[in-house]
């Protein structure tokens, strides 16, 4: 077997039989496109051909390169990728041994999620104040993903029937995971009012779509669009803070945290797989404790 016919049988794999979603199978092409392309310039061209000894190679060509040389964390998705695929080989009697087993990524620094305090999500959600079809949209979208911590693309993704009563939204996360989160009565009422008085209006400008969030000619709202629309609520309220579209997830999670909530139902909420990933934000609520102490209490310097 070639090493393309082993790529496109491993993609098969991950998309069919794990069900990983479509950004994260094309992640995974376009990885093991680089690497394959650089297998066939060493005059490698089977799978049995690979020794660790090669891998580490790739690795320090990586990071080296004179074009473009990647940063340690694009190296270590890299090498994930590579490692993943080589683990299939073995386990599908493709190969004798797992190659890439020994290969280690560089060791990350701990980057901590950015968050914006209450009143900075106040201001943002109050920018969208108004009662034009973009402002009931936009009032709805972000009021939506600060009560659930939805990520922007499972907030696109949503359909109207997704949204199970007054009480209760149904997310789609990573690998089509499904998960229900509560709705505040915040974005309860602003998702109603874009039900009504909205979303109607945009339907009536394109064709017919369960989506539930629209753009203005009436298709699905695409993910930049989101981006766009949090952008310039975030201009509008002259907030000082860098906003992306992850911002309002990670105030989620550091706000629930900091107001006592489980780690791990706020791991449930976030749809994480493993309370590692969660308990990141435990660390930002405590850097802001270690902080307030830092500067209220009278021998803390």
């Amino acid at each position: 077997m070639t090493v393309e016919a082993a790529v496109d049988s491993y993609l098969r794999h991950v998309s069919i039989e794990r069900g990983l979603s479509g950004n994260t199978v094309v992640a995974y092409r376009r990885d093991l496109t680089v690497y394959a392309g650089w297998l066939e310039e060493q005059g490698i061209r089977s799978p049995a051909e690979v020794t660790s000894p090669v891998i580490s190679e790739f690795a320090v060509h990586l990071g080296s390169r004179p074009e473009s040389p990647l940063t340690a964390s694009s190296l270590a998705r890299m090498l994930s990728t590579v490692r993943g695929f080589h683990r299939f080989l073995l386990e599908e009697g493709l190969v004798e041994a797992d190659v890439a087993h020994e290969i280690r990524p560089p060791k990350l620094s701990s980057r901590l999620p950015k968050a914006i305090s209450v009143d900075q999500v106040n201001a943002l959600l109050a920018a969208t104040d108004g009662d034009e079809p973009a402002q009931l949209r936009d009032k709805a979208l972000l009021e939506l993903l600060y009560a659930t911590g939805a990520r922007v693309s499972e907030a696109v993704d949503l359909n109207v029937d997704d949204v199970i009563d007054a009480e209760v939204v149904r997310l789609t996360g990573k690998g089509s995971k499904q998960r229900m989160v509560p709705l505040g009565s915040y974005a309860r009422a602003a998702i109603d009012a874009y039900l009504v008085r909205a979303r109607p209006v945009l339907s009536s400008r394109g064709r017919a779509t369960p989506a539930l969030f629209l753009g203005m000619r009436g298709a699905r709202l695409s993910r930049q669009s989101a981006w766009l629309i949090i952008r310039a609520a975030a201009e509008r309220a002259q907030l000082d803070a860098e906003i992306s579209p992850h911002t309002l997830r990670h105030s989620f999670a550091t706000h629930l945290l900091a107001g006592g909530a489980d780690v791990r139902v706020v791991q449930e909420l976030l749809g994480h797989s493993s309370v590692a990933t969660t308990q990141i934000y435990t660390l930002v609520t405590a850097d802001t404790l270690r902080d307030v102490y830092t500067s209220a209490h009278p021998r803390a310097r």
